[in-house]
């Protein structure tokens, strides 16, 4: 069962910068992989993903062209480096295995699993 831990959360302005990383456990780290969000009183959230060899990406829309996903698979890390951050992306952020192929990034909640503890980012106005 491979565990996953997430850092990188804090406090930052608006239009400010911050990078997730996300530290898998084990040997292997062959399967695509996926960021997630859940903000106070919502449900969890897509928000981006990265296949295997990094080669296939998806975005949701309300981060596109902000939020960038990649991954260091020597390192067993999958990062998500997040500018120009709004209010609106406060939120905790999760990192998740895919239990799908790993050369396809879905987007859909259920199709991940061994998720992270969860780092907070907070976005003051």
């Amino acid at each position: 069962q491979v565990q996953l831990v997430e850092s990188g959360g804090g406090l930052v302005q608006a239009g400010g910068s911050l990078r997730l990383s996300c530290a898998a456990s084990g040997r292997t780290f062959n399967y695509a992989m996926g960021w997630f969000r859940q903000a106070p009183g919502k449900e969890r959230e897509f928000v981006a993903g990265i296949s295997w060899r990094g080669g296939s990406t998806r975005y949701a829309d309300s981060v596109k062209g902000r939020f960038a996903i990649s991954r260091d698979n020597a390192k067993n890390t999958v990062y998500l480096q997040m500018n120009s951050l709004k209010p609106e992306d406060t939120a905790v952020y999760y990192c998740a295995k895919s239990l799908k192929d790993n050369r396809v990034v879905t987007t859909t909640l259920a199709d991940f699993g061994s998720w992270g503890q969860g780092t907070q980012v907070t976005v003051s106005s």
